[in-house]
């Protein structure tokens, strides 16, 4: 399997800072392509989200870096989420102590994921997610929200958590919770479109206009797709979206 992937973010039209962070990162290797792509919300409520955002980003990028060769050549996803889930418990830690030394709060989700051969891993954790596009969409990652929470034990039905107020309110988030539980799954990459964003940039949209912006029919190539993102980007703004916007699309084939 061969990928191609864009990533953009924006600020928005109400907040001064940017808190998302994106990352993107792909290795040509003997034992084939493989590619890294993480998006992390720096919360917007807390201090200083852009730099627990900023922190697991720079983790990731590391890992792949520095330990990923060592990985690769006996590719075993458990071990790798494994390794992921304990970075996160390190960083969720190291957060909290650093926000309690500055006398701040601060925290971000994270959804990230590792395409390599024919199967992905996940690791996610809050309300960012990753989608599959193809001749129809589909949500990989479950919303670790209050309103979600509701929706799998049967107390609400999907349109009222569309508008619940607890449809904001995290379960968890790395560096203001106690402790996190990631989210981690793998499975078969399918030929078509992958895509991670934060809430910003699908609170404005439905899912059947995703599919109709980012469906691989019109995103034949780099330049298509950046194009597609940013008009999402632009579509949201437009319908005063007030949180930062960031995706990252990738293109399996």
């Amino acid at each position: 399997m061969r990928f191609c992937a864009v990533g953009d973010t924006d600020i928005g039209i109400q907040r001064e800072t940017n808190q998302d962070s994106v990352l993107i990162k792909r290795a040509d290797t003997k034992f084939g392509e493989i590619l890294l792509a993480v998006v992390c919300d720096g919360m917007g409520g807390l201090e200083k989200g852009e730099v627990a955002s900023a922190a697991v980003v720079n983790a990731f990028s590391e890992w792949f870096d520095h330990e990923l060769p060592g990985e690769i050549s006996n590719m075993d996803f458990g071990i790798v989420g494994n390794k992921w889930e304990l970075m996160l418990r390190d960083l969720n830690a190291r957060i909290r102590e650093y926000g309690k030394k500055a006398e701040v709060t601060m925290g971000t989700t994270v959804t990230g994921v590792l395409m390599f051969g024919e199967r992905y891993l996940l690791i996610h954790v809050g309300d960012t997610r990753l989608y599959s596009i193809s001749s129809e969409i589909r949500q990989l990652t479950e919303d670790q929200t209050v309103s979600a929470r509701a929706v799998r034990r049967g107390e609400m039905t999907p349109e009222q958590a569309k508008t619940d107020r607890g449809s904001h309110m995290l379960l968890q988030c790395v560096g203001a919770s106690k402790t996190v539980e990631p989210q981690i799954l793998s499975g078969r990459l399918r030929t078509g479109n992958y895509m991670l964003c934060s809430d910003g940039f699908r609170h404005k949209v439905t899912e059947d206009e995703l599919k109709k912006f980012l469906a691989p029919e019109n995103t034949p190539d780099r330049r298509a797709m950046r194009d597609r993102i940013r008009r999402v980007i632009d579509l949201v703004k437009g319908r005063e979206e007030k949180d930062n916007i960031s995706a990252v699309l990738i293109r399996a084939e």
